[in-house]
């Protein structure tokens, strides 16, 4: 199998084949990433982020692997969309707006139990930033180490915020409603809670 960056040089350079490739390859996840955040346009987010790979020709060599790379143009490009959205010109502080404050409402995917659905609910209730920490980390198993370059902070910094992201959401749960299957238990297991979100099919799905 082709390695990821073998197949991006291989598009910057002409072969659609290649292009392809990638984009099977990584499709799903970037669907999960965006189509939890964002109420419409994810294919046309996924296509500006492999179309913005294809233009960053040098910025991957300080990326700590091609998934961190992946994931640092998907946030800029998730960002840009979310700030031109808005009627206001007020900047965006990522850092504390949440995806519920900006009135989108993602398509996200199907949770099949009320605790994973109030999981999810949370989820979108703490601040962007952190919320893409615990996505990246629990659902596409990226280190502290990519996370630090997708989120562009040092990895002491990353580190930080997937506590403070589980703070956050544990807080969020604990004011909702209990449910058989408490996600608070779930919540104990962030790594199979990820697991079984992940294999949840998406909207439009069997």
């Amino acid at each position: 199998m082709e390695a990821d960056i073998e197949l991006l040089e291989a598009w910057r350079a002409g072969d659609a084949r290649a292009g392809n490739d990638l984009l099977r390859r990584y499709f799903a996840a970037l669907h999960r990433f965006f189509a939890h955040k964002v109420d419409d346009e994810v294919e046309d987010l996924i296509q500006r982020t492999l179309l913005a790979l294809v233009r960053s020709k040098h910025a991957i060599r300080e990326a700590t692997s091609f998934r961190a790379y992946l994931f640092t143009v998907a946030r800029n490009e998730l960002y840009h969309y979310l700030t031109a959205r808005r009627r206001s010109r007020d900047a965006l502080d990522f850092g504390s707006v949440s995806v519920a404050d900006l009135g989108t409402s993602p398509t996200g995917m199907v949770a099949r139990r009320k605790d994973q659905a109030l999981l999810l609910q949370a989820l979108r209730g703490i601040p962007v930033e952190l919320q893409i920490a615990l996505e990246l980390h629990y659902w596409e198993g990226l280190t502290t180490a990519e996370l630090a370059t997708a989120l562009a902070v040092p990895q002491g910094t990353a580190k930080s915020m997937l506590r403070r992201a589980r703070e956050q959401l544990e807080a969020r749960l604990r004011r909702g409603p209990r449910v058989a299957g408490d996600p608070q238990a779930t919540l104990a297991d962030l790594e199979a809670w990820a697991r079984s979100i992940r294999e949840a099919p998406r909207p439009g799905r069997s």
